[in-house]
């Protein structure tokens, strides 16, 4: 696991964020942690629902100053079946 991607989404509204932590998972590899920077309140709904879509998870939720950073783990790879 390496530092976590910071994806930096302040300023924008619904669905701006969400799409871009999406774009950011697409090239990370299994386990690692982004963290997204939003202002807008919806992230706190729309993230979690991508993570459990895509496999991954919340870790964890913070918010100072109007700014709300949440920080994701992408899902295991898929072992494959026989």
């Amino acid at each position: 696991m390496t530092d976590a991607v910071v994806i930096d989404a302040r300023g924008h509204q619904c669905p701006i964020p969400s799409l871009r932590l999406m774009k950011a998972l697409r090239t990370a590899a299994p386990r690692d942690r982004l963290v997204l920077l939003a202002t807008d309140p919806m992230a706190r709904i729309d993230v979690p629902y991508l993570m459990t879509q895509t496999g991954g998870r919340l870790i964890d939720v913070e918010e100072t100053e109007g700014v709300i950073r949440l920080t994701v783990e992408t899902g295991a790879p898929v072992a494959p079946t026989d």
